[in-house]
């Protein structure tokens, strides 16, 4: 199996799901998912786990993003960015950096957020966007995020370019109406790109064209425990490998050692990845997401 991590950048007009499922057929990939979702007129990271690496999501998709947009000022659409239809218009008053500089410090922090009708979001097993584009609005409930940067990346007249650095669960689409409401006017997103999603900050993107071009030969194609650098490491000897393999708790001294609940990356001899373990107070590591055994 083609297990591992590619670090895709998304091209515009693609869905995340429809780059995904490109992706897994063409590294001919039993199963795969993407780490946060990215809508088709925006571009940038998006991992894609494949296979075995699909048991790490988990551990990584609440990790901080960090976004470069453009705020379209004076009108509003249906969607919240350039996508969709304009439903409203109104005037930009005169706006000076100092005014821009103390709005964006004002949505900087934990907040709440209701998320747009347009997302993937279900209600009673329906994507809200379906129902959005019947014309149809239902209720939603706010949601904490946390916004820990944003900041202002240059202006025009009738348009802001940002950029934010966020945690799990923030709209882009939102903050920017909301950006441009407190600023008196109106305004939808006309660009979007996601620069990084935590732990990949440092790692580089692969274009669609070259992850495709590369499947065959599984160029790009990264460990799972690529993204689990952080976690403590435990290497097991042949014994504790053999428990690990029948599902039992192993002993293993991590250095640091472990704090109670801590997830553990656990390896093999010959530094093999095996999955993840949750260290216990008494000093075992309970295996917690294994790899199967015989995955490459």
């Amino acid at each position: 199996m083609p297990t591992g991590i590619i670090v895709i950048d998304k091209p515009q007009g693609l869905t995340s799901n429809g780059t995904l499922q490109r992706i897994r057929k063409a590294f001919r990939a039993q199963s795969g998912g993407h780490v946060g979702t990215l809508d088709p007129m925006a571009t940038g990271m998006l991992p894609i786990c494949l296979d075995e690496a699909t048991k790490v999501i988990a551990e990584i998709e609440s990790g901080a993003k960090c976004y470069e947009f453009t705020v379209s000022l004076g009108s509003q659409t249906d969607t919240g960015d350039a996508e969709g239809s304009v439903v409203d218009v109104q005037a930009i008053p005169g706006i000076d950096a100092d005014t821009i500089g103390k709005v964006l410090s004002e949505f900087t922090g934990v907040q709440k957020q209701v998320p747009p009708m347009y997302s993937a979001l279900k209600r009673d097993g329906r994507p809200l966007y379906e129902l959005a584009r019947q014309g149809i609005e239902v209720e939603r409930t706010a949601r904490t995020i946390e916004i820990r940067r944003l900041e202002l990346a240059g202006q025009r007249p009738d348009a802001l370019d940002l950029v934010c650095e966020c945690a799990k669960g923030t709209y882009i689409r939102v903050l920017g109406e909301d950006i441009a409401h407190r600023l008196g006017t109106l305004g939808h997103l006309t660009r979007l790109r996601r620069v990084w999603v935590e732990p990949f900050q440092d790692f580089p993107m692969v274009t669609l064209e070259a992850a495709l071009a590369g499947a065959e030969s599984r160029q790009h194609l990264l460990p799972p425990d690529a993204a689990l650098q952080a976690l403590p490491a435990a290497m097991l000897d042949e014994a504790g490998t053999t428990s690990l393999r029948h599902g039992q708790a192993v002993r293993c001294a991590t250095e640091p050692a472990a704090a109670e609940g801590r997830k553990v990356r656990l390896y093999a001899p010959g530094r093999v990845f095996l999955g993840l373990g949750e260290a216990r107070a008494d000093g075992w590591l309970q295996p917690r997401r294994l790899m199967r055994f015989d995955a490459s």
